[in-house]
């Protein structure tokens, strides 16, 4: 993708709110139920103890109760508890977004959503329609299947939508459901570690480049789909809901592969990873955030927003790289920052946030 033309409009982001439901899972609770539950096919407490353990999470957050997983679901059955769930959280954070922007939905021009746990048509955003007094005239934009990279992706395509109308303003909605996608039958080793990874959370963000637009620019962005990459991660559909592929080791990937793809995008901004202020990354795992700091020579520990994200909310796919980016943005940071996702193609989704 050609870089921005420096006369091109500049998109800020006036507001970024977070809204997550009401049952928090702690990680001691859920290790001892998987513990219970995969014992006979992964070898006992003493063999699964270290994924729990070794996945630095002490809490997340769910849409249904712990015992809620420990009992079969129907496809169907989730999907209704995705739908009941999800419109209500998009809801909430997207009234925070418009009153930190001090905005009413009457305002909004576009919306953007990202969701990839669950299947609604109509889609997330016409459903929000109904509970938020949004004019009807508003442009959609619904986005599926981008996983965990959705939320730089989501923000990029909400960027380019406000720069080819900077008139308007853009409201940007993210929300994933992802331990709904728990299947308490499925032995796999991919499910094991979904149950100590995923979360559920929602984000919004209000995107303009209007005159009176205050806040963070969105600069230049870029995304990477590596060939013959497609069983790296994502979904398969099974009779009783969306069974999680994890099929090859991520870290690795991430410490052969992403930096050349991070340098390469970094120089044609003329950066290199000394200029980045701060880096806010996706953590799709403690792995993959120390395979991270190795790949842009980061001191071990340094992502600490990163981990402090993963540690109180786990993995919520798309929704996690902007909570890393509110909870950088309070703490002051300063200078350009470089957002940076993984997900299902296999895809590296990378932006510039100029705060």
């Amino acid at each position: 993708m050609p870089p921005v033309p420096a006369s091109a409009p500049v998109p800020r982001l006036q507001s970024l709110a977070l809204a997550w439901p009401r049952h928090v899972l702690r990680q001691e609770d859920v290790a001892a139920n998987g513990a219970e539950m995969f014992a006979t096919t992964h070898g006992g407490f003493e063999r699964l103890a270290p994924i729990y353990r070794n996945a630095l999470i002490e809490t997340r957050h769910s849409c249904v109760p712990i015992d809620w997983y420990l009992r079969p679901h129907s496809f169907s059955e989730r999907n209704d508890l995705f739908l009941e769930n999800a419109v209500p959280l998009l809801a909430e954070a997207a009234g925070k977004a418009l009153d930190e922007a001090g905005l009413a939905a009457g305002d909004i021009d576009a919306i953007v959503v990202v969701c990839t746990t669950g299947i609604a048509t109509p889609a997330l955003d016409a459903r929000l329609m109904q509970v938020m007094p949004f004019r009807p005239d508003v442009r959609r934009a619904p986005i599926f299947g981008l996983g965990c990279a959705g939320g730089v992706v989501g923000l990029a395509r909400a960027a380019d939508m406000a720069r080819a109308r900077p008139d308007e303003r853009v409201l940007l909605l993210v929300v994933e459901l992802c331990a709904l996608t728990f299947r308490a039958q499925d032995r796999s080793k991919s499910n094991l570690v979904a149950t100590a990874l995923f979360g559920d959370g929602a984000a919004a963000a209000v995107i303009s480049c209007r005159p009176d637009a205050e806040g963070p620019a969105l600069g230049a962005s870029r995304e990477h789909t590596w060939h013959d990459s497609l069983d790296v991660m994502g979904w398969d559909v099974a009779d009783d809901g969306l069974k999680v592929v994890f099929s090859r080791d991520i870290p690795t990937l991430v410490r052969d592969d992403f930096r050349p793809v991070a340098t390469r995008f970094l120089a044609d901004q003329g950066m290199t990873a000394a200029d980045v202020g701060g880096f806010v990354c996706h953590p799709g795992g403690a792995k993959v955030i120390d395979a991270l700091e190795a790949c842009f020579d980061l001191p071990d520990g340094s992502l600490t927003h990163t981990r402090a994200v993963l540690r109180d909310h786990g993995n919520m796919s798309a929704a996690t790289v902007l909570f890393v980016l509110k909870a950088m943005l309070e703490d002051g940071a300063r200078g350009p920052l470089l957002l940076t996702t993984l997900g299902p193609g296999f895809t590296a989704a990378l932006m510039l946030v100029h705060a």
